[in-house]
């Protein structure tokens, strides 16, 4: 009688932990959301990479769902509003942080529906010119660019893009008056800069490196605070004598705010130890990024200091989307 006594409590106490029909997690598929095109972008190519990662460590498919439109709030904004039961990820871009200020009408806080969960990888933005252009470093650039006020152009990827904002950041910080030409991409812009349509283009090392190599175009600045390993030669910007227009493009995990703090933790740990390893890095490296692991409240700092800084960018030229 003790005995059965005692398995019953036992019995009692594991349903306590577990309901009835409760399954431990992950008991189906994933969803991760990428709110860009699936045409093996940055975002796209970092997005599937995490993916594999993930199913790899979880047991469980990890289906990529593309959602672009509306400069990423359409995908966005869909995994704010999903139920935050770990069955939902999304990856994204500085978009999420730009978004709040540029746009008059937006459904989503970034700060408060989502649970950060871990950056993934960083690409450097390179500010590049035409070779035609008398200048050969950021200096001799500027000072070109004052003399010829309103003559010159700058190309980018589209209103409110991170490059378009980073070129945005570089103009207002060194009283530059460069007239905005926008493209489909930024490596249409950097075509158009080869056949000298455009004289600066900001865009990431993978889309230009061929290009600054063969010398068809002249890379001035790297806007972070160390330079690339793929350029050593081309200074930083604070190097190069113009300070405060650090501009990273970045990518990075989140979940829909409420998901379980265990969840958040599994998913953390399991990219932390990918990203450590050296097939990983050059996996990474290969599509131009730098691998990137932090914890979630390192990547919850970042974007809380970012919606601020995007937001003086915004308001000082007047930007305004609907």
């Amino acid at each position: 009688m003790q005995r059965t006594l005692k398995i019953f409590i036992a019995a009692l106490s594991l349903c306590a932990v577990a309901p009835l029909g409760a399954q431990p997690w992950p008991a189906k598929p994933l969803r991760l959301i990428i709110p860009f095109p699936g045409a093996g972008g940055a975002a796209d190519v970092t997005g599937r990479i995490a993916g594999q990662k993930l199913s790899e460590a979880l047991g469980q498919p990890v289906v990529i769902e593309n959602r672009p439109g509306a400069g990423g709030n359409i995908g966005i904004e869909s995994a704010a509003k999903a139920a935050p039961d770990g069955y939902t990820i999304l990856v994204s871009a500085p978009s999420l942080t730009i978004s709040p200020s540029l746009y008059s009408k937006l459904g989503y806080d970034p700060i408060k529906d989502f649970a950060p969960i871990t950056l993934l990888a960083e690409i450097a933005n390179l500010i590049t010119i035409r070779q035609a252009l008398p200048a050969n470093n950021l200096k001799e650039f500027v000072d070109y660019a004052r003399v010829n006020p309103g003559k010159l152009n700058f190309g980018s990827s589209g209103l409110g893009t991170s490059t378009h904002l980073a070129s945005v950041l570089f103009l207002s910080k060194t009283n530059l008056n460069l007239v905005s030409i926008v493209y489909k991409g930024s490596s249409q812009a950097l075509v158009a800069m080869i056949g000298n349509e455009v004289d600066l283009v900001v865009i990431g090392p993978p889309a230009a490196l061929p290009h600054i190599q063969a010398g068809r175009v002249k890379a001035l600045a790297v806007m972070r605070s160390t330079r690339l390993a793929s350029l050593p030669q081309v200074p930083t910007t604070q190097e190069a004598g113009v300070s405060h227009v650090e501009a990273i493009t970045w990518y990075g995990m989140l979940a829909p705010a409420g998901t379980p703090r265990e969840i958040i933790n599994r998913l953390n740990s399991i990219w932390a130890k990918a990203a450590a390893t050296a097939e990983m890095r050059e996996k990474m490296a290969n599509t131009g990024a730098e691998i990137s692991a932090t914890t979630p409240e390192h990547f919850a700092a970042m974007i809380r200091a970012e919606v601020p800084q995007w937001r003086r960018v915004i308001t000082d030229a007047n930007l305004k989307l609907e």
